[in-house]
């Protein structure tokens, strides 16, 4: 009898996992196929021919996307050059949107981590590496800190909206840094751009760093200098674990998720709204920041160009990282291999295939576009009970303003141990102030 209770209560447990994966995953991957679709659908009204040779077109486009992204090591590599800025880019918007915060300020944030790690640099060009890059990579995130800081002082103390402040830091960061790469800090007989780093404050390739450790007793990577990514990688997926230990496991994190759910009840329970915003937009900063600095400090040439930052696009990719990623550290791995690969795999798309690399755009504006629109929730809601991935669908985080809570279930132990949890939570938080 009691081996029949535990059978049942094991495939109670993982009907109830299955349940929470699918809800997990379910919008994410609907969000993707549909923009998969709707992709196919562009190329084939685009392209000439009978309708057999519009098909053929949308195979051998999606085909030479994966193959210049994902197709051999040396294209996992350079994928993975521009996944670890994402990576680190779409957890500072991440812990915003755990706030309740839009933080649009992610690319202003990366430029000014990289251009204060350029300046210690050219600052101190005799130092060791070893101090060196430690360095560069503290005044990274402290620069990065300190742009996401003034965001945060702003919203908490005179209430100014987060979005409109880090759209206009942003600019601020863009010409600020222009004036210093065409002015103090130009390469002699350069046009609007910086010297190189110094050799010793940059990061080594993984290859080479491979074959000076590991490849003393294991086979050596041929060909090293194929193979662009940097040591950096390991400092993204670091970063990750960083930031899971961070939301799950801290007092800071939980009062994080308390405001970004309901900031009334936040306030009764004694948290501090105003402070932990102002670290919230710090943090993100901070990591925004590292990206900067250790792309730079990462990728040839090692210097930075005029005009850069203010057209690249790693901190608003980083949004799309977050909203598909779900705001996890799982999630935005693998939201940053996606758009990571997307742009990796345009340029070999539009060379292979003849078809504008302007597709990967369309596909990342549609899978965002999936998510905010909630289509997958809507169909879930008109099928059978037995059909659905869960019985009450996940609530998407307001992206702006505030995130909304799951309703509340009566009768599941998991979520009555949640409710416990929660109150006390608060009742620790009161005990500790009287």
């Amino acid at each position: 009898m009691a081996t029949l209770s535990g059978q049942r209560l094991s495939a109670s447990q993982f009907t109830r996992w299955l349940r929470k994966l699918g809800a997990s995953l379910g919008r994410p991957l609907f969000a993707i196929l549909l923009a998969v679709i709707a992709g196919s659908i562009v190329i084939m009204i685009t392209s000439p021919g009978s309708l057999g040779d519009r098909f053929a077109a949308v195979i051998t486009a999606y085909q030479s996307l994966y193959i210049g992204s994902l197709g051999d090591l040396q294209s996992f590599s350079s994928t993975l050059v521009r996944v670890g800025p994402l990576i680190l880019t779409g957890i500072s918007v991440a812990l915003a949107f755990r706030a309740g915060l839009f933080n649009i300020g992610a690319e202003g944030q990366l430029a000014v981590g990289a251009m204060t790690a350029g300046i210690i640099a050219f600052k101190l060009p005799t130092w060791p590496g070893w101090v060196l890059i430690p360095l560069m990579i503290i005044g990274s995130m402290f620069a990065g800190a300190v742009w996401g800081g003034i965001v945060g002082l702003l919203k908490a103390w005179r209430g100014a909206h987060e979005v409109v402040t880090t759209i206009m830091l942003n600019w601020i960061a863009f010409f600020v840094i222009d004036y210093l790469v065409a002015g103090p800090f130009k390469a002699p007989e350069q046009a609007n751009q910086t010297p190189s780093l110094p050799p010793q404050s940059t990061l080594p390739r993984v290859s080479f760093f491979y074959n000076q450790t590991l490849g003393n007793f294991l086979p050596k990577i041929a060909s090293p200098d194929s193979y662009l990514v940097d040591v950096s990688i390991f400092f993204s997926l670091l970063a990750l674990v960083v930031y899971w230990f961070l939301v799950s496991r801290t007092t800071f994190g939980y009062e994080v998720r308390v405001i970004g759910q309901n900031p009334k009840a936040a306030r009764y329970a004694g948290i501090s709204i105003k402070r932990n915003i102002f670290a919230v937009m710090a943090i993100s900063g901070a990591f925004s920041g590292l990206a900067g600095g250790l792309h730079l400090m990462g990728q040839f040439p090692y210097q930075i160009i005029g005009t850069t930052f203010s057209l690249d696009t790693t901190g608003f990719d980083a949004i799309g990282v977050a909203l598909l990623g779900r705001m996890t550290s799982i999630g935005i791995l693998l939201g940053s291999l996606l758009f990571g690969g997307l742009r990796q795999g345009s340029g070999f798309m539009q060379l292979n295939a003849n078809v504008p690399g302007d597709l990967v755009f369309i596909i990342q504006a549609l899978v965002l576009f999936s998510i905010a629109a909630e289509f997958l929730p809507t169909i879930q809601r008109s099928l059978p009970d037995w059909l659905r991935f869960s019985r009450r669908p996940a609530l998407v985080p307001a992206i702006v303003g505030s995130t909304t809570a799951q309703p509340p279930a009566t009768g599941s132990g998991e979520d009555n141990a949640e409710k416990k949890t929660t109150n006390e939570g608060v009742a620790h938080r009161e005990e500790a102030q009287s």
